[in-house]
């Protein structure tokens, strides 16, 4: 818990309720005016204080606060409007209480957001029960007479249903209809009464936010001949944001931020000037995400650098604007980050002046300026930082010696906007360990905890470091680098210290790069250097991947990219040898072309502690025959651990099939040769199990299989302007023409696997096997399986029976997820689990219906790989994997 006070965690609706009652109670009579406003005044101010102790509980005392300071600050009396753009889509409106809860609390706080909001799925309601068919093209509604004339009364009921919540709730609201936008025509002809914004009115918002109001806007615009015309919510918000230039344009929408369209994150981050190139190359960033992330862009570009957008749900909201850790996605300009190998490159001049401002050591009089730039003679250093230099970071890397990060010094925007994590994040590509200090007093000291391997703290100093597990090498590093001077004698022998108390100021900038899979933060506590080894190793492994263009290899290198201790050292890929992998941040790979020969030197050297084939069906024999012959010869005696993601090997008795929610943990543990199941068999055999006690002999179980055609695999497709191949599925949506086909109708590869290991949950003496029939389709999604299970069984029971069983059996896993509802495709779809529901059992009660989903790609794929990895090299079975 951080360091201060707080306060007990009242609802909020609660509070703004009390509050609300409290601001009625404040009535006197006129001839009491000026009683009247000491007590309106006093009243305001108890609320302001009431709210801002309840925000006290998402975030530290000095975030908030902070934050406050910077929203407040934004505005001022000639330009009120200058906090935040609020874009409410639709299905928002349909939970309109706890929309105007957010707002109200932003209210009482003294911040005056612009709310604009749409009404789409409203708007179809209404005109689909009036028998108007809504028609769109290229996305843009085609807007007759008709339709304009229900969206007018639409928007108009939505803006006055979230007025009369705002002041329900005590909070000034106004309604602006008309009046803000005007417009031209977008194209007549073809989408009929649209509109393309050509002013914005700011007056009327202003207006209402001096008089004390929120004000409430709706997308519908005007021409100059006085037509009301039709404009896309999204497009108005963006075009009220380029006239106000407020710090903050948010998106509220239910998904709550954008992901990861492979592994299913969350970007925490986007930072555009850095990153949006190497985005809009991405294999996943296609459809809507590209055109989001082009409308974004083309926003925030004509928008001072200080103003963001964010993409969150409304229930985050206050989360996201008054934590460093966010709630949502958020998006912004940010600068090009820089290594520079000499302090010329950087600016002489500029650097001491930061040297000079920053420095702690040097604002405490215990170095100056000059000792610290004479410090940097005679050895090989990095400077990082990004082009403003509100972060500058200086790396010392003598040849064969570890790498020590001995300046990391920011400016408050390169705190608040999360610069720093950046620029660490870019030192961490270059070096796959790192040792650094910080003053025991640092108010950041926190953040420092969170990203290091291990520390201990010595004469007001802590010492850091990541990479380095063992306690013996760290304490050999240790006695190196300060036997050459390159950190105070301080720090031997390596013992244990207090730890870390969670400090009450915030960590510096706590989002990432939005193309990396954050790593969970619990808290800031550390154990200490010489503390008794946890159950589940931490040590430092390296992995080879053979076969990493597809679909199921980029996924799992996003996967890898933020596991905690296993390092992607080798990937293979014949059509891309010699590219750099560009899905994987912990440090540069260079994709190469491992021949036989190669992987069986590799094994014998000792140079990975584990493979995992990502191949077709019937290409790895040859490698694994590889390993084994290069583990014959091994000195040490051991061998690599291999994940075969093909079908190759899970039939064979000599390999440990890789399912740990049925068939146990500890063979895996032991295992060196693991065989990774398939999609549908996974989904198949976790959607059976629970009811094999009820399984009717003869009376096989039928599995229905819907899969995004993600599923059916890859070809090479066109070079890219750079001469990189790029991967195209081999199925396409297009080629679906919209529906589900149907394939391998009988006798597909999973209905035997899946047969042949449930057998294994069998008794003996009951049965001698099970078989299933498993109808596999494509569907034109990109990733996700349906399952449907029809099983027949050999008693009556009831649906709450039938859900007790999967309760039962898989009580306390926590990649299983059990639900009432039928599970859709937004419950698998970038899940890193698998979900169940819909149990239903016949009117006779003899046959039950289940229905079960994975992403194939993860928990069918990547994750279950990653499961099985962390399991036979000792981790923690979950390390790298977020659990929801």
């Amino acid at each position: 818990m951080h360091a201060i006070s707080r306060v007990p965690k009242v609802p909020l609706r609660s509070a703004l309720r009390a509050s609300a009652v409290s601001a009625g109670r404040a009535v006197v009579h006129r001839s009491n005016v000026a009683a009247a406003r000491s007590l309106s005044s006093a009243s305001a101010q108890s609320d302001r204080d009431t709210i801002t102790r309840l925000l006290y509980s998402i975030g530290t005392k000095r975030e908030v606060e902070r934050y406050l300071r910077i929203f407040s600050s934004s505005a001022d009396a000639s330009h009120p409007a200058k906090f935040a753009v609020i874009k409410v889509g639709g299905a928002v409106l349909d939970n309109v209480e706890e929309l105007a809860t957010n707002l109200s609390f932003l209210y009482r706080v003294g911040l005056y957001p612009v709310v604009l909001h749409g009404a789409g799925p409203q708007l179809n309601s209404i005109i689909e029960s009036a028998g108007v068919i809504p028609d769109y093209i290229d996305g843009i509604r085609v807007t007759d007479a008709k339709t304009l004339q229900i969206a007018r009364r639409v928007f108009l009921d939505e803006n006055l249903k979230l007025v009369a919540a705002l002041e329900k709730l005590g909070t000034r609201a106004r309604p602006i209809t008309s009046g803000v936008f005007s417009a031209d025509y977008l194209d007549k002809d073809k989408y009929g009464l649209v509109g393309k914004i050509t002013k914005v009115d700011k007056r009327p918002i202003e207006a209402s936010i001096r008089a004390g109001a929120l004000p409430i806007l709706t997308s519908l615009a005007e021409s100059d001949a006085g037509q009301i015309l039709n404009v896309n919510a999204d497009i108005a918000a963006g075009e009220l944001a380029k006239e106000l230039e407020p710090l903050k344009i948010v998106f509220l929408n239910d998904k709550g931020g954008m992901f990861h369209g492979i592994t299913g994150e969350k970007l925490t981050t986007i930072n555009l000037d850095e990153e949006y190139d190497e985005l809009m190359k991405q294999s996943w960033v296609k459809y809507g995400t590209k055109l989001k992330l082009r409308e974004f862009k083309e926003l925030l570009d004509h928008l001072p650098r200080a103003s963001s957008v964010a993409v969150i749900s409304v229930d985050s909201l206050q989360r996201e604007l008054f934590t460093d850790s966010g709630a949502g996605t958020l998006i912004r300009r940010g600068y090009k980050l820089f290594r520079h190998k000499t302090i010329d490159s950087v600016g002489a001049d500029r650097l001491r002046q930061v040297i000079h401002d920053r420095d702690p050591d040097v604002l405490s009089g215990e170095e100056s300026v000059t000792g610290v730039l004479n410090a940097l003679k005679g050895t090989p250093y990095t400077i990082y930082g990004d082009e403003p230099l509100d972060v500058v970071a200086i790396v010392a890397h003598p040849e064969g010696e570890v790498p020590i990060l001995t300046k990391l010094l920011a400016s408050r925007n390169g705190v608040m906007n999360g610069i720093v994590d950046n620029v660490f994040n870019a030192i961490k590509k270059d070096h796959r360990r790192l040792f650094w200090t910080a003053r025991a007093d640092d108010e950041n000291r926190a953040w420092h905890f969170e990203r290091a391997d291990g520390s201990f703290t010595r004469a007001g100093k802590s010492l850091f470091w990541y990479g380095v597990s063992d306690v013996n090498e760290v304490e050999k590093l240790i006695k190196s680098i300060e036997e050459k001077g390159r950190i105070p004698r301080t720090y031997l022998p390596v013992g244990p210290s207090a730890p870390p108390r969670k400090a009450a100021g915030a960590p510096m900038g706590s989002r990432s790069y939005s193309t990396i899979a954050r790593r969970p933060v619990f808290g800031s506590s550390r154990g200490c250097a010489t503390a008794a080894a946890p159950p589940t190793s931490t040590q430092q492994k390296r992995l080879a991947l053979i076969g990493a263009r597809g679909y199921t290899g980029q996924t799992l290198t996003s996967l890898l990219s933020e596991h905690p201790y296993l390092n992607l050292t080798h990937v293979s890929s014949r059509q891309l040898a010699g590219f750099s992998l560009t899905n994987y941040a912990k440090a540069p790979v260079v994709y190469s072309d491992l021949s036989v020969t190669d992987v069986e030197r590799m094994e014998k050297d000792g140079e990975v502690d584990a493979w995992v084939m990502a191949l077709p069906n019937g290409v790895c024999k040859p490698f694994v025959d590889a390993i084994d012959r290069g583990a014959a010869q091994r000195a040490d005696g051991d061998r690599s651990v291999i994940v075969d993601l093909s079908a190759d090997y899970r039939f064979e008795e000599d390999w440990t099939y890789g399912l740990p929610e049925l068939y146990g943990r500890s063979a895996i543990r032991a295992s060196k040769r693991i065989s990774n199941p398939g999609c549908y068999a996974t989904s198949s055999q976790l959607i059976i199990a629970p009811l094999l006690q009820h399984l009717t002999p003869g009376a096989w179980p039928t599995v229905f299989g819907v899969s995004g055609y993600s599923g059916a695999g890859t070809v090479t497709g066109p070079t890219d302007p750079d001469g990189r191949p790029t991967t195209v599925p081999k199925v396409t949506p297009e080629n679906l023409a919209g529906g589900v086909r149907p394939y391998a109708l009988t006798d597909h590869i999973h209905e035997r696997e899946a047969g042949r290991h449930l057998s294994r949950l069998l008794v003996p003496s009951a049965h001698t096997g099970i078989k299933l029939a498993f109808v596999p389709s494509v569907a034109p999604w990109f990733s996700g399986i349906i399952s449907v299970l029809s099983m027949p069984l050999n008693e009556r029971v009831t649906a709450r029976e039938v859900r007790s069983l999967y309760e039962e059996k898989y009580a306390g896993e926590k990649l299983v997820r059990i639900k009432s509802e039928v599970p859709t495709l937004p419950d698998i779809e970038n899940k890193h689990g698998w979900t169940v529901g819909g149990f239903q059992v016949h009117s006779e009660g003899d046959r039950a219906v289940v229905v079960g989903g994975l992403d194939n790609l993860l928990k069918g794929a990547a994750t279950q790989c990653l499961q099985n990895l962390n399991l036979a090299l000792g981790y923690d079975e979950y390390a790298g994997i977020p659990i929801a």
